[in-house]
């Protein structure tokens, strides 16, 4: 997958390509936190997360990630892209 573009990210019509909501873990580190917080810090479309604290623990990069996993963090990209909730340097 190319670094930079988030595949489910994309929208027709204003509608997410992430057809169901899901729960999934917030736990700082986690695919979905580290998502969010990539689109947050306006940083590029990049699956990773950390087994515990981030940067503090070992980071697991996408060719070691699960599909559930790719898509936990596409998911909170996704959804911080859609609030608009940026960092304002």
């Amino acid at each position: 997958m190319s670094k930079g573009i988030c595949p489910v990210c994309q929208t027709t019509e204003g509608t997410s390509m992430i057809a169901e909501k899901t729960q999934y873990s917030q736990r700082h580190g986690s695919p979905y936190d580290r998502g969010s917080a990539d689109s947050y810090y306006g940083r590029e479309y990049d699956p990773h997360y950390f087994k515990g604290a981030t940067y503090s623990t070992e980071e697991v990069t996408e060719q070691d990630m699960t599909p559930e996993e790719i898509l936990a963090y596409a998911a909170g990209y996704q959804d911080n892209e859609a609030s608009g909730n940026k960092k304002e340097w």
